[in-house]
């Protein structure tokens, strides 16, 4: 059973966002709430750690495919020559 929040009419009740762990689902009424980035919500320090590590391989994947297109968008790109030197004016 999940907790709900009450919002003012007794017909009228919510889903919150803390009802409930984001890995596993787990109800989080009335026990300890590990969060994370700020409004995630987790039953567990090992919950928590499962998202952060998901996360993390995510961002890496990310930034691999970031580099690689870079690498890439270097290599298609003919070269320009640029001019450099000292100009004086008098």
């Amino acid at each position: 059973m999940s907790a709900y929040y009450y919002s003012g009419c007794p017909e009228n009740y919510e889903a919150h966002y803390l009802d409930s762990c984001s890995v596993c689902s787990k109800s989080l009424h009335n026990s300890d709430i590990f969060m994370y980035r700020g409004n995630t919500p987790f039953c567990s320090k090992e919950c928590r750690q499962e998202q952060m590590e998901v996360d993390e391989a995510r961002e890496k994947k990310l930034r691999s495919g970031r580099s690689l297109r870079k690498s890439e968008s270097k290599s298609s790109t003919p070269s320009k020559t640029v001019r450099t030197g000292v100009v004086t004016v008098s």
